[in-house]
């Protein structure tokens, strides 16, 4: 008898040898590369633009809504606030004629966010809002002057109010001190979908908003920050910009019919 030749699906030993798939890992030593590409970028950001304008037309405004410029003109320009994971839809549901500009962090994570938010119409600076009150290595002084020059030309700017990866709803030190050096005020706003998927696992429990629902929209008071506030002054202000963006963000799920 001629020898055996072993294929990579006979046994050895008892035992399968293993299935040798060239193209499958060259397409994983190639992907990750691949996805940092200024063109895959871009791709991928045109298609969340597009799922969030079919997620906006197939979500009427649910009654009793505010109406954002309505809302918001009068005391234009203004800081709006959001909470994370709870503001995804929001670039899609501000008017353009609202001219915001968002802060992004400078992470990866934060970068397509950027993007959709730019295709939007938004302006984008890039940065980090500030953790404790101190600049962090992602540029938050840096942002926070950027963001402060633009509120001087007289336009709006978009800030999530808690600080990534630390406490979810409890508004950071960044954007009561954006407030006090700018002396213009902060306008709580959220916006809930009645159909969501919540991904209990993320740190701030992200709201994806499904498409077939209503949405609920809810713009609260001014809130003012003194120019001379010390720092007493600044954790008074910080925790009623948690309050007051606890508040809508209630009434906006309240709008469509369920808890936040």
């Amino acid at each position: 008898m001629g020898k055996k030749t072993i294929s990579n699906t006979d046994s050895i030993d008892g035992a399968a040898a293993p299935r040798r798939r060239p193209l499958k890992a060259a397409w994983k030593r190639l992907r990750g590369p691949l996805a940092e590409t200024p063109a895959a970028k871009n791709a991928l950001a045109a298609g969340v633009v597009a799922l969030l304008r079919a997620i906006k037309a197939t979500n009427p405004i649910a009654a009793g809504s505010d109406d954002p410029i309505a809302a918001i003109q009068p005391h234009e320009p203004v800081i709006l606030a959001l909470w994370h994971g709870q503001h995804l839809l929001a670039p899609a549901y501000l008017p353009r004629e609202l001219r915001f500009t968002a802060l992004f962090s400078k992470s990866r994570d934060a970068e397509l966010n950027a993007l959709v938010a730019e295709r939007l119409g938004f302006g984008i600076v890039r940065g980090s809002g500030g953790r404790e009150g101190h600049d962090t290595d992602k540029g938050g002084a840096r942002a926070l002057i950027m963001l402060k020059r633009l509120l001087d030309q007289g336009r709006n700017v978009a800030m999530i109010a808690d600080i990534p990866h630390g406490t979810p709803r409890d508004a950071g030190l960044g954007i009561v001190t954006l407030a006090r050096i700018s002396g213009r005020p902060i306008i709580p706003a959220a916006l809930a979908t009645s159909r969501r998927k919540v991904l209990d696992r993320s740190w701030d429990k992200t709201a994806i908003n499904l498409p077939f629902g209503r949405a609920g929209i809810a713009i609260g008071e001014p809130l003012h920050v003194s120019a001379d506030a010390d720092d007493a002054a600044m954790e008074d202000a910080r925790r009623d910009v948690t309050a007051a963006l606890n508040r809508v963000t209630a009434r906006a799920y309240g709008l469509v019919g369920a808890a936040a």
